[in-house]
């Protein structure tokens, strides 16, 4: 196929650090946090020397600003999967330094309005927000469809961020409605929203397709609830205390490098050490930055886990 460059890019500057054509056609998008509040310009910046083996597709500053760093047609070097970015178009987004990385209403407005050019030029009637690593990798998407990754499914990262990643359910729904769709069309079922009380949106952790996930994270935040669309109350968080829970369960981790931490979040020191694949025991439950589901502590007392790469069994 033909493939072509965003209208919307007011700054280029292409970086070296690519694969050349890609070998799939475009059906995902990845957007990423870029951990920091730069322009355009400096994202691109960032992906200037070879040395650096790292790049996106376009790049979105802090006054929403769109660069083109890798044409369309070529592979980034930018989510740590080479399937992922061999069929995604990539996004770094400028964000604050610090969890949950938040992004300004400039950058989330182009981030709209680039996704919605991206399925128009390949000829995307919807974008589709699954939620669920495992269904959504192994999803074949029709046609007419395009599909959210993010990063966190393909390395020990917690890019996009917290803030974009609650937000990718609303992302999928302004851009397919922009598309002639519904809102519907972008999950295929209601969002699940996670905050203190329905009025407060400002405490918002999440927005989920899947209920399960919803209370998951629910019962990681203390003083939370799920709510449907109608604002009506359908789960209340276990938790109690000040964001935590306890109680000893068992999980099992596919991953053979999951960082293990001094504690319940990104913010904590990384201890050097990884817990390979195996079934383990947690002992007790944190909220966190850097882990939608939470962080649980091991009960070997070697630290935390992110638990958003375990399944409780």
């Amino acid at each position: 196929m033909a493939y072509t460059n965003s209208s919307l890019v007011s700054y280029t500057k292409l970086s070296p650090n690519h694969s050349g054509q890609r070998t799939h056609s475009i059906d995902r998008i990845t957007p990423h946090c870029v951990v920091g509040q730069l322009t355009a310009e400096s994202i691109c910046g960032c992906f200037t020397s070879p040395s650096r083996e790292a790049s996106c597709n376009y790049g979105i500053g802090k006054d929403g600003k769109i660069a083109l760093c890798v044409e369309e047609k070529n592979r980034s070097w930018c989510s740590s999967s080479s399937a992922n970015d061999q069929r995604a178009v990539t996004i770094e987004c400028a964000s604050d330094l610090n969890a949950p990385y938040a992004m300004t209403t400039a950058v989330y407005n182009s981030l709209v309005k680039l996704c919605t050019d991206i399925c128009k030029r390949n000829g995307k009637k919807k974008l589709l927000w699954l939620e669920d690593k495992n269904k959504t990798l192994n999803y074949s998407p029709k046609s007419d469809e395009m599909v959210l990754t993010v990063h966190r499914w393909f390395a020990n990262k917690s890019c996009p961020g917290d803030w974009l990643y609650s937000r990718l359910g609303d992302l999928a729904s302004k851009v397919t409605v922009a598309l002639g769709g519904s809102s519907s069309d972008s999950a295929g079922s209601v969002l699940y929203r996670v905050r203190k009380s329905w009025s407060d949106a400002k405490s918002q952790k999440g927005a989920f397709n899947n209920l399960d996930n919803a209370k998951k994270c629910a019962d990681s935040n203390a003083g939370y609830s799920v709510f449907d669309e109608s604002g009506k109350v359908v789960y209340t968080g276990k938790q109690t205390g000040s964001g935590s829970s306890t109680g000893s369960f068992l999980v099992q981790v596919t991953a053979t490098d999951l960082n293990i931490r001094k504690g319940p979040g990104t913010n904590y020191a990384k201890t050097g050490k990884y817990t390979g694949k195996g079934v383990f025991t947690i002992t007790e439950v944190k909220s966190g930055t850097g882990s939608t589901a939470g962080w649980g502590k091991l009960k070997s007392g070697a630290g935390w886990i992110s638990l958003d790469y375990a399944k409780r069994l």
